[in-house]
């Protein structure tokens, strides 16, 4: 395999985008597993809740410190350590032999977590040409999506039994991405900006390195402080959402399923209906061609996309469900029932295709939002800038998780379970109401700020002084 060359860097690409998902394996795993943790240590489910939202907070802070690091120094090192951190942290967790040690053991790995995703954007950015930003960034969002779903779908089967299980099975595979690291290609920085090719093509380097003088005038790009805010909102929503397998292990049990079968059912209900995701490769080559034509076109369809979707989530929460699952079945018998019954079962059907409408519009956001960052921003921005989206998203996330476990309690007395959850899911979705009207906003500041860019990057290559700023709308 030759330095730098195509089968290089498409090797490279694909160990980014699957340690991209690994990160969300982590994060997708202990939720389906709230029950049986919380049993383990004798604490309460929200109890366990708790710590995945602050692991929520820490990976985001964490990832600041990582991204700011990266922008200046080399970013391949970073990337190995930070997967050698959490692969520990997940190891600590499946040996925790009580809720403090958990807790301790879940903060480490979050602390790792945190530089996967924001180093990791900075070097994919400067492997994808303007004009297929959207397309690309759509497989490195549906990566992460991937990984939610992997993490939700693993921790139900292989915790069924031991909750442990699941994270040893992790460590395993995070030290096998260490390695993996060491063979990648060493991205330059800028290189896929077609403004600097003729520097990089002769030889030359884009050696402008962040600095702490540079922070205020990243906060004052307009578009960069909608693109920072809106994950505030949608992330309270989406943060949310991972009480998704609590919803329908809920209906099982309220049909008279055992345990066990019920969190099978409910991981496997909950997987099926986040598949829209997979959509998000539309939304991205979606936006690719309005960008083209309009420069605010990439944030339009993010905006059009959040908006379309509240009113179906609201539908499927509330669409009853009948399960048809034989009681104390294994894995593969209860796996197979659940997929038989979307076709036998016209409630399942239809939750299943409310879901994966809704979730085809609002994955709409996550390729485009990926793009806007990389498009107004020169290449010793961007990791930052997309770590300060994702402290942003992290505190949205962590209230929304938060807050969620908080207000089933409260809807349990005049919603008796499960349309407690059904009712408090539904609420935390009219946050991405918000959350549209950002990414308008966003639409109409993108284009002075994607010119200001090129012009810079332009007036770099020809060894100039930066050009001025345009004021932004």
């Amino acid at each position: 395999m030759s330095s730098g060359g195509r089968g290089h860097r498409i090797y490279s690409v694909a160990v980014f985008v699957v340690l991209a998902s690994l990160d969300n394996v982590a994060i997708g795993l202990v939720p389906p597993l709230y029950g049986s943790i919380s049993d383990s240590f004798g604490v309460a489910e929200s109890a366990i809740g708790l710590v995945t939202a602050i692991t929520f907070l820490v990976s985001a802070v964490a990832a600041v410190a990582w991204a700011y690091t990266g922008d200046r120094h080399h970013r391949k090192p970073l990337l190995m350590v930070g997967t050698l951190v959490w692969a520990a942290g997940a190891a600590g967790t499946a040996v925790s032999g009580g809720y403090a040690a958990f807790f301790a053991a879940q903060i480490i790995a979050a602390v790792g977590l945190g530089a996967i995703a924001s180093v990791g954007f900075s070097v994919v950015s400067d492997l994808i040409a303007p004009r297929h930003r959207g397309l690309v960034m759509s497989f490195w969002g549906l990566s992460q999506g991937i990984g939610t779903l992997a993490g939700t779908l693993v921790g139900g089967l292989l915790g069924r039994h031991d909750w442990r299980v699941p994270f040893l099975v992790l460590t395993v595979v995070g030290l096998a991405a260490t390695l993996a690291y060491v063979f990648t290609y060493d991205v330059r920085r800028g290189q896929s900006d077609p403004e600097l090719a003729g520097v990089i093509a002769h030889g030359g380097e884009y050696d402008y390195r962040i600095s702490r003088a540079d922070l205020p005038g990243i906060l004052r790009r307009r578009t960069n402080f909608w693109l920072v805010l809106q994950g505030l909102t949608a992330q309270v929503a989406f943060g949310s959402l991972v009480w998704l397998p609590v919803l329908f292990r809920e209906r099982a049990e309220q049909q008279g399923y055992s345990d066990d079968t019920a969190i099978v059912v409910g991981s496997v209900f909950a997987t099926l209906f986040q598949l829209g995701a997979g959509f998000s490769i539309i939304g991205g080559l979606v936006g690719d061609r309005l960008q083209r034509r309009d420069p605010g076109g990439r944030a339009m369809v993010a905006a059009v996309g959040i908006l379309a979707a509240v009113p179906l989530y609201l539908v499927l929460f509330f669409v009853p469900i009948r399960i048809d699952v034989p009681d104390g079945a294994g894995a593969g018998a209860a796996v197979r029932a659940v997929l038989s019954s979307v076709v036998t079962e016209p409630t399942v059907g239809l939750s299943l295709l409310t879901a994966l409408v809704a979730l085809a519009l609002t994955s709409a956001n996550s390729p485009n939002w990926y793009a806007l960052i990389a498009d107004v921003n020169p290449p010793e921005h961007r990791g930052t800038v997309y770590s300060l989206g994702n402290l942003t998203n992290g505190a949205g996330r962590a209230v929304g998780n938060g807050l969620a476990g908080v207000a089933f309690r409260a809807l349990q007395g005049p919603f008796p379970p499960p349309l407690n959850y059904a009712v408090g899911l539904a609420f935390f979705q009219l946050f991405f109401i918000p959350t549209g009207l950002m990414y308008w906003r966003a639409s109409r500041s993108s284009p002075a700020d994607i010119a200001t860019v090129h012009e810079l990057l332009e007036a770099r290559a020809e060894r100039r002084e930066p050009a001025t700023p345009r004021p932004t709308p």
